[in-house]
């Protein structure tokens, strides 16, 4: 590949991935509001606020291909949800039209399905059941990538991320944690495949008791290696277990469940 493009290049995991995903293409295009430190040889650093649609543009041009993981990660008010993941997502997708950008990577997220329970095993035809503001800030992007394939062929690999950390927080991440190296094979797959189509994709790694069947994108070649159930003596050490009817024991998203509707930063 030619030129890609990583968005959100300074949060928690694009500054992990950035290093990374160099060896997929000649150009890595890095993009974020936050300061991105100096460039590595093969590196573009571009910085972009996502819901200027001109800037968007001109970030997107020249690219072959997107990881999109630029906007907020986290629960806030729709005020500043808005601007990152709903204008943002329709002006990457507009840009990539216009300029012919045909493969993405949309980094989704477990809190689309977060208010289905633990007990629950999905695969990637259930409906949405978002547990907060954000969660629906990514099911209006899985619908987005959706119409852009359907309507102009896009193709969109929707990972609806779990827990990407070097290890999992908690008792919960135990099942919905994916390592670095397990997501770096995951977009070697996206990116080398000849027909990606639109799937979703759950991004977990190889965990004992996970929630989550991707039987259905098996055709990508992922397989991934590590487990979460590799770090249970170390989280008993930090930490009681959750209680059973705890949040963190009975929903997919967890305490995303009972996070309020935030009016304000100052909530």
């Amino acid at each position: 590949m030619k030129r890609l493009l990583l968005t959100g290049a300074a949060g928690s995991i694009g500054s992990v991935l950035r290093k990374k995903l160099a060896p997929l293409a000649e150009i890595l295009r890095v993009s974020d509001i936050n300061d991105l430190g100096d460039a590595a040889p093969n590196e573009e650093i571009v910085y972009c606020d996502l819901s200027n649609e001109d800037d968007v543009y001109k970030l997107v041009e020249g690219c072959n291909g997107i990881v999109h993981f630029g906007g907020i990660s986290v629960e806030k008010p729709w005020s500043s949800i808005r601007p990152a993941n709903i204008e943002g997502v329709y002006n990457l997708y507009e840009a990539a039209r216009k300029t012919g950008c045909t493969r993405i990577l949309f980094a989704s997220s477990n809190h689309a399905v977060g208010f289905y329970k633990q007990t629950d095993y999905l695969d990637d035809k259930v409906l949405p059941r978002p547990d907060g503001l954000y969660g629906v800030s990514k099911v209006f992007g899985e619908a987005i990538a959706s119409l852009y394939h359907d309507k102009f062929g896009i193709e969109t690999a929707i990972v609806r991320i779990g827990s990407c950390f070097p290890e999992p927080k908690n008792h919960r991440m135990m099942a919905t944690w994916m390592s670095y190296d397990d997501f770096t094979a995951l977009i070697d797959c996206i990116f080398n495949i000849s027909q990606l189509g639109c799937p979703i994709i759950y991004g977990i790694s190889d965990n004992d008791g996970k929630w989550w069947d991707n039987s259905g994108t098996a055709y990508l070649g992922w397989q991934p290696k590590d487990n979460g159930r590799n770090f249970l003596e170390s989280l008993d050490k930090k930490m009681e277990r959750p209680k059973p009817d705890a949040p963190d024991a009975v929903y997919q998203g967890g305490y995303f469940t009972v996070d309020p509707i935030y009016a304000s930063e100052d909530d």
